[in-house]
């Protein structure tokens, strides 16, 4: 807990001394309490570090108008923003002009190649373990790119997805009936899958080979 409350005093004074203007005194007034539990209760205990990431980051929308992100995780390989979002500000007050442009904002956003990661305070405050998944889950290349022995092919993440979606072990046949390989190649594919340890095979019968989708191919779903 220490080491984490140097970091993140670190990173806000960091962030105050590169801002000027409202940007400074929107990051000193909006990261407050709930703010600093997302990164203490999911970010930090992910990486360990603040990479990256950016506090109060200010967007602007279709009309030109400032909007400020909780955080904004730019990377060379994507732009992401998340939002922690409490039942009484976001939902119970929201009337239904601002539910609209909120909608329309984060469709906006996504149209500019922002990917919206929204938590509520609730799960931020009580169900970290659920945030902790789902953000791994939304930000699957940011682990890629600094795991390169996970990387996975266009063909074997589409045979990820369908293996997901079957719910249950996924079989050569399957592979073979959705893209049209031989059993020798859709078997290559789900070896190699598994080499990375993203399934796990099990035998049913003498011939008949099954895979099971491991919970580490969450992060290559996307």
């Amino acid at each position: 807990m220490c080491l984490f409350e140097q970091a993140h005093q670190a990173f806000l004074c960091q962030h105050i001394e590169n801002r000027t203007g409202e940007r400074k005194g929107r990051l000193i007034r909006g990261h407050q309490y709930a703010e600093k539990l997302v990164l203490q209760n999911i970010w930090w205990p992910l990486f360990g570090n603040f990479d990256h990431l950016h506090p109060e980051y200010e967007v602007y929308d279709w009309k030109r108008k400032s909007h400020f992100l909780d955080f904004a995780f730019i990377t060379p390989f994507g732009r992401f923003g998340i939002e922690c979002d409490g039942y009484q500000s976001h939902i119970k007050d929201m009337d239904r002009e601002r539910f609209s442009y909120a909608l329309n904002r984060d469709t906006f956003l996504t149209g500019l190649g922002w990917r919206m990661i929204h938590f509520s305070f609730d799960d931020v405050q009580q169900h970290p373990e659920i945030c902790r998944t789902l953000l791994q889950l939304a930000i699957g290349p940011y682990s890629l790119r600094n795991n390169p022995i996970d990387k996975v092919t266009r063909v074997e993440k589409e045979i990820l997805h369908l293996a997901w979606q079957l719910g249950r072990p996924i079989r050569p046949k399957d592979v073979s009936h959705a893209w049209g390989f031989d059993y020798r190649t859709s078997r290559k594919h789900l070896q190699s899958l598994t080499n990375k340890g993203l399934l796990s095979p099990s035998s049913k019968g003498q011939t008949m080979r099954y895979y099971e989708i491991q919970e580490s191919a969450l992060e290559q779903l996307l």
